[in-house]
């Protein structure tokens, strides 16, 4: 029987449209959409189904709606995939930002519905702080050791930057206030490295984030949290979960750098000759697994086959 290594993506990864596909295709699929509807009711203005197959009022790139979003599809294509003959027993799970819940669920640490409320509670909380206080993100494609240098040499006075996403080698993400990441920018050429301000709600992964974590640290801790029936691998520590810290870690990970780029690295190494898989909405994190590691051929889960 063979290996599964299963990817997660994260907020960034949503499209109108996403999941119909699986909705229409498979009924396991279709009943993770209809139980999302179930749990999140008018909480969104619209079902969470409309939202993704439809978009009607624009909103799924919204924080408090693109995370319950893209944590259901990427639930519903797991099921859809299972359903249509994908065999094999899944040893490890990583997801992005976001996409950890969606790992931490199908490791069997709390059920689909648990997880979505912890989730929606995520997308809410960043949202809220993202309004509160004015700030963005800025991509620096390059020199890792240079975007790194920004963190120092692009901020006036009390301006906060720090890394925020470690994505693939030369793929580095910079979160904090909008003055320092639009010096990032227009520092970017002079440096040798290209740099895009991202059209995002917020700084995540920042400071700026502080009251989301604390937030989301309360919730965290009225879950209930079973251990994982298989590697899960930790945004903030590029390592395996431990059952005893994983909430901390949750907490940590609003705040705290993604190293997703030393996550793959690591795990291309330990599961070698397994299959890996990316979830829907498909296509990102591919993507950067490509940058990390040639030889390692993730198969998107977009559709159906």
């Amino acid at each position: 029987m063979s290996k599964l290594v299963v990817l997660c993506p994260g907020q960034g990864a949503q499209k109108a449209g996403m999941g119909k596909a699986w909705f229409d295709a498979s009924p396991a699929a279709k009943a993770i959409f209809e139980e999302a509807d179930a749990v999140l009711g008018d909480s969104l203005g619209l079902p969470l189904s409309e939202i993704c197959f439809n978009d009607p009022n624009d909103e799924i790139n919204k924080t408090n709606i693109s995370q319950p979003a893209i944590y259901t599809c990427s639930v519903a294509s797991w099921h859809g995939i299972r359903e249509q003959g994908l065999e094999g027993e899944m040893v490890a799970t990583a997801g992005l930002s976001l996409g950890e819940y969606t790992a931490l669920h199908l490791a069997g640490v709390f059920s689909f519905a648990d997880g979505l409320r912890l989730v929606a509670k995520r997308g809410q909380l960043m949202q809220t702080a993202a309004e509160e206080q004015e700030s963005t993100m800025v991509a620096v494609i390059g020199d890792d050791e240079v975007a790194l240098s920004f963190c120092d040499d692009a901020i006036v006075g009390d301006e906060i930057l720090v890394a925020a996403n470690f994505n693939a080698p030369g793929q580095t993400v910079l979160s904090g206030s909008v003055a320092a990441c639009d010096r990032v920018a227009s520092m970017a050429e002079e440096k040798g490295v290209r740099a895009t301000v991202l059209s995002v709600a917020g700084a995540f992964h920042s400071p700026f984030m502080a009251q989301a974590a604390y937030g989301m640290q309360e919730a965290l801790e009225e879950a209930t949290f079973c251990d994982p029936k298989m590697d899960v691998w930790s945004n903030v520590t590029a390592e395996l979960h431990e059952p005893a810290s994983m909430k901390n870690r949750l907490f940590e990970q609003i705040t705290g750098a993604v190293k997703w780029a030393q996550s793959c690295s690591a795990m291309a190494t330990r599961y070698d000759g397994c299959s890996w898989h990316e979830l829907a909405p498909s296509g990102v994190l591919r993507g950067l697994m490509r940058r990390v590691n040639r030889d390692v051929k993730v198969q998107p889960h977009d559709e159906p086959n």
